[in-house]
């Protein structure tokens, strides 16, 4: 089975075999996207392998974390990142907070791809009274700033973990599933489905067989670059004291306990804001280039 797309208006079709060896090949030719896996996947394992990597707990509160007059300790031998301005390992913090930021940006946007798959999906494949109203449902929710109805969902409900991640989840579809529907209505018309529709395929077996399959490096890429969204919609809601409730660490959180000691203790701004950025950084780099080896008219332009 060949992969299908449209360019321009036209249909284009690629075996599966070229497909995935163009992909793979143009993917390891980029060195910036090699080098942003690697970051994410040494975020992966530290949040993975936290316990390991720090012989502290993240909510423990050393005597000597604090000077004399109580202010956080800067990077020393004991603690590689400073302290916090409760005495606790930054660094511990920082690890448990890498698990935090990763396992909310999995979850929601795992969540906002499979919601916006289908609604996208079903609207471009019925169309009709139906397509209609998820379309116009969907341009509803787009009319409401991302941040702000984000902001209003967590404060309605009792912020935790799951919580935040259902939030985030529930305002990052919509972007989904209006790509998701244009492709939809694109390979819906195309000759090759009017085909297997003449001779008598059921609409499930064409859209799971024939026409999901062809979604799927969107999906892809939509999942590699909205983990990146993800994580800094997190740390923005946990900054404006609306995310991950302490004691569980979070890098935006570390960063809203800390803003009355930016001057005094910048580190325990700039290790949090670095990290955040790092990881937004790999997860844009990666899906920068998948979504270019991905892009089968790419080839053509490239040689």
């Amino acid at each position: 089975m060949g992969f299908a797309y449209t360019y321009s208006g036209k249909p284009v079709i690629l075996s599966e075999k070229g497909f995935m060896a163009y992909a793979v090949n143009y993917f390891l030719k980029k060195k910036l996207a090699l080098a942003g896996m690697v970051i994410m996947l040494a975020f992966s394992f530290s949040a993975v392998f936290a316990p390991v990597l720090t012989p502290y707990e993240p909510d423990t509160q050393f005597f000597d974390g604090l000077t004399l007059e109580g202010s956080p300790l800067p990077p020393n031998a004991k603690f590689r990142l400073g302290t916090d301005l409760l005495g606790r390992d930054l660094l511990t913090r920082l690890l448990y907070g890498a698990r935090t930021s990763l396992v909310i940006g999995i979850v929601a946007n795992g969540i906002a791809l499979l919601i916006g798959a289908v609604f996208g999906i079903v609207a471009g494949y019925v169309r009709g009274a139906v397509g209609a109203f998820i379309m116009r449902f969907t341009d509803l929710m787009m009319a409401f700033p991302a941040l702000l109805l984000a902001i209003a969902l967590a404060a309605i409900f009792q912020p935790s973990l799951w919580i935040v991640a259902l939030v985030i989840a529930c305002v990052n579809w919509v972007q989904v599933a209006r790509v998701i529907y244009s492709q939809t209505l694109a390979l819906a018309d195309s000759e090759y489905i009017e085909a297997v529709r003449s001779i008598g395929a059921s609409w499930p077996r064409i859209l799971f067989v024939h026409i999901l399959p062809h979604l799927w490096p969107t999906l892809l890429v939509f999942g590699t670059l909205g983990i990146a969204t993800t994580v800094l919609l997190e740390a923005t809601l946990s900054f404006l004291g609306v995310g991950v409730r302490p004691p569980t660490p979070s890098w935006g959180g570390i960063i809203y306990e800390s803003q009355s000691y930016f001057l005094d203790a910048p580190w325990l701004v700039f290790f949090p804001g670095m990290a955040i950025m790092v990881l937004s950084l790999s997860f844009n780099l990666v899906g920068d280039a998948l979504r270019d080896a991905l892009d089968p008219m790419r080839r053509g332009r490239n040689g």
